[in-house]
């Protein structure tokens, strides 16, 4: 940054602008195009990785001071992503900077921050909002700003372009005679894809969708995320966009719902749900197989659903279909609760000071992402018993405030499973050695099937 009332501070910041789609694309092609990406989370830093993998010069914005000072001291906060990532993206010109002025010398702005739930299942858009507020000082004609994060069909029109006109930002809106200039700010909605611990699909082979608000803007940007990503979706406006996102994570959601509700009739009919899907899955055509578990995790697949349910309210529609499947989902922790208490019960161990350690606090296996975790609320609903919690979790060595919970716990060494009363089962991570556990533990509960191999009388499938 410059130093204080320094002559660049004063004078204006002359950025080369592209004035037709032509130069953009030639610009993107030559690798001189400035990349600004704002939230340098599970989504924003991987992008800026991966940008910077195809020799962009990239700028990381985030207000959280601790995570620009790491990644400028070569390190990394994010389990997959290495220091020597880090350094690889330094040597292309990688930065992390917490002064949003720097916007003025981006070609291209892709905000990448979180839109969480309120805990009346609203739609907290209070990051988008305050991000363009902070950017809309410097956003200049010739820049494209998208918006990644997750939201309801119509936010990049409503927040974002409200916001820049509000600040007296000429936002294009080219009819199609004019597709191919290029006079004011382009905007468009890109949604991230990331799933984290995939460790088979690479992230450059995931189709980029990219809805702008224009053709100008809608061709910016795949020409922009056609240098990193091996095809874009062009859609015709952000909203389609939007949906787009909203019904891959709302189809995850129904049927994960399905086979946790016919979970649960499998344990009445004394049928192996597992066994079941294995055999489903075997139909070539008309049948994708879904698993059950504790509940669901992660920033999309638990908030999205409530995102649409929240806007189709102001058309006057009920997404009744959307909400059960979120219910069902949503009550799983408890149901995993009442078998481990029944489990003990059986056993005549009280859950008033019955010692349960939870396996795994991370919402999928191989992550350190404890995002919207069922593991989380387990462990509250079990404390609510009288049950004396702990955890293991070998991505999380301690667990404290977060949004929605307060646990401040360390990590419980595996060696001392044979001190509980009952050991859960929450997140399979790869790490856990089950026969070991197993042979160790009084008594399993067992929610992801991570025991389906092992013939324990210890062991309670739920």
């Amino acid at each position: 940054m410059s130093p204080a009332n320094s002559i660049e501070e004063v004078l204006p910041v002359e950025v080369p602008q592209a004035a037709t789609l032509s130069a953009w694309r030639e610009r993107v092609n030559q690798r001189t195009m400035r990349v600004g990406i704002i939230g340098l989370g599970y989504v924003g830093l991987p992008l800026t990785l991966l940008f910077s993998g195809e020799g962009f010069r990239v700028t990381g914005f985030d207000v959280d001071t601790k995570k620009v000072d790491t990644l400028n001291g070569g390190g990394s906060y994010i389990w997959r992503i290495e220091p020597e990532h880090i350094a690889a993206a330094q040597l292309k010109g990688f930065r992390a900077t917490a002064d949003f002025a720097d916007i003025a010398e981006m070609d291209a702005v892709l905000i990448c921050v979180p839109t969480p739930l309120t805990e009346h299942h609203v739609p907290d858009l209070s990051y988008v909002e305050s991000t363009m507020r902070s950017i809309a000082p410097y956003v200049h004609a010739g820049q494209l700003i998208v918006l990644e994060s997750t939201t309801y069909p119509g936010t990049t029109e409503e927040i974002v372009v409200r916001i820049l006109e509000e600040a007296g930002v000429t936002v294009q809106r080219a009819p199609e005679e004019d597709a191919q200039r290029v006079e004011g700010v382009l905007v468009a909605f890109s949604p991230e894809r990331e799933d984290p611990g995939n460790m088979i699909t690479p992230r450059r082979e995931i189709p980029k969708v990219v809805g702008g608000l224009d053709r100008t803007a809608t061709e910016a940007a795949s020409a922009l995320y056609g240098a990193i990503f091996d095809r874009t979706v062009p859609v015709s406006s952000p909203a389609t966009a939007e949906m787009t996102k909203l019904l891959e994570n709302i189809y995850r959601s129904v049927n994960i719902a399905l086979v946790n509700e016919l979970k649960q009739l499998c344990m009445k009919m004394g049928v192996d749900i597992w066994e079941v899907i294995d055999a489903a899955a075997t139909k070539p055509f008309g049948f994708q197989p879904f698993y059950p578990g504790p509940g669901i995790g992660g920033h999309c697949i638990p908030v999205d659903p409530f995102y649409l349910t929240w806007k189709a309210k102001e058309y006057g529609f009920t997404t009744r279909f959307i909400q059960l499947a979120g219910e069902i989902n949503e009550d799983m922790p408890t149901f995993v609760m009442q078998q481990a208490a029944r489990a003990l019960n059986e056993r005549g161990v009280a859950t008033k000071g019955a010692k349960v350690l939870v396996l795994g606090v991370a919402y999928k296996p191989d992550v350190d992402d404890l995002r919207e975790s069922p593991s989380l609320p387990i462990i509250e609903l079990m404390q609510g018993l009288g049950c004396e919690v702990s955890y293991n979790d070998p991505f999380f060595p301690f667990v404290g405030h977060g949004r929605k919970y307060a646990l401040n716990m360390e990590s419980t060494p595996l060696d001392r499973v044979g001190e509980f009363d009952c050991v859960i089962v929450a997140t399979n991570h790869s790490a856990y050695e089950m026969d070991k556990i197993v042979a160790d533990a009084k008594l399993v509960v067992d929610s992801r099937n991570a025991t389906r191999h092992i013939q324990s009388p210890k062991i309670i499938r739920c």
